[in-house]
């Protein structure tokens, strides 16, 4: 996923979530619906999360400079993590909060009728954005299953969007039965138990969210598919006759670092080594498909006891 992947999927999230809010906020107003402020709160959070994604892919495509010589691709990174925070402590904790103080002191609805029309017109809103988001991945994620596609992507944008727009299609749902029920049974625990719930469940996608962002912090290698098609090319260009050892690992979504021991044909000359290298390199790059920073070193294969005896 280029830089910009998923563009298009965040900015139709932020525009959903700052009007979703705002008319939540403006339902709150009316209700006193702890679970329309907690929804409110949620979509807050996500439209701050979005303008996050599009800062660190801004931050992404900076050119490399002399304190930064593999440029800033893991901006992306950071601002998926700080994404997780957000979810955790402005959502999550926030809303379970809300919910546990309205179990704890119910007070009764008013104009339940907004809430639920305002919850209504939020989910058709954040299943436009959802559908944006699903059609924008569908483009990427290949054969993969919904989960392995989260878990296997290297860019963090579309899977945090996907995720983002799934609990919030779920949050509405538990908000649209707190309000109903407390309409229907004239009990506003309801309303403080689907509070709760939205608390519950925005605390959990940001575990996963915060979970996926810092692996690939840390450094995360290529996924098994690529690694497999880079040491298929390497033992495909002349004269290699084996990789002696590999390690790959992610700069950022768009660009790989490929650092490798090969073995080659004995008696070639240095030129002949280095237009042997130059080849390597070039299919690696066409195998990955995405750029990438490629340092191979040569060797000469040897028998264990030739290692032993060195």
């Amino acid at each position: 996923m280029s830089a910009g992947g998923g563009t298009k999927a965040i900015v139709a999230a932020l525009a959903a979530n700052l009007g979703i809010a705002l008319a939540k906020f403006v339902a709150f107003l009316f209700t006193g619906s702890s679970s329309m402020l907690a929804e409110s709160i949620h979509s807050v959070a996500d439209s701050g999360n979005q303008g996050l994604l599009l800062l660190g892919q801004r931050q992404s495509v900076r050119p490399a400079d002399e304190d930064h010589p593999f440029g800033f691709g893991r901006s992306r990174y950071i601002a998926g993590f700080l994404v997780g925070i957000v979810l955790f402590s402005v959502g999550g904790l926030f809303s379970v909060y809300e919910g546990v103080e309205k179990l704890r002191h119910p007070h009764h609805l008013e104009s339940g009728l907004v809430a639920i029309v305002v919850l209504v017109i939020a989910i058709g809103l954040e299943g436009f954005s959802f559908r944006t988001a699903i059609r924008e991945a569908g483009h990427h994620k290949g054969d993969a299953s919904w989960w392995g596609f989260i878990r296997e992507s290297r860019a963090p944008e579309l899977p945090v969007v996907l995720l983002e727009d799934f609990a919030a299609l779920i949050g509405l749902v538990f908000a649209l039965a707190g309000v109903g029920l407390t309409l229907l049974t004239d009990d506003p625990i309801w309303d403080g138990a689907g509070t709760l719930a939205i608390g519950v469940l925005l605390l959990v996608v940001a575990v996963v969210v915060a979970v996926e962002s810092y692996g690939m912090l840390v450094g995360e290698a290529a996924t098994p598919a690529v690694v497999a098609a880079i040491r298929a090319a390497l033992v495909s260009a002349p004269a290699v006759t084996g990789v002696l050892d590999m390690r790959t690992l992610h700069l950022g979504p768009d660009e790989l670092l490929v650092a490798a021991k090969i073995s080659l044909d004995e008696g070639l000359t240095v030129a002949e080594v280095a237009t042997a290298i130059d080849e390597a390199e070039r299919r690696v790059r066409a195998a990955a498909a995405t750029t990438c920073r490629v340092y191979l070193e040569p060797d000469i294969r040897r028998t264990a006891a030739e290692v032993t005896a060195g």
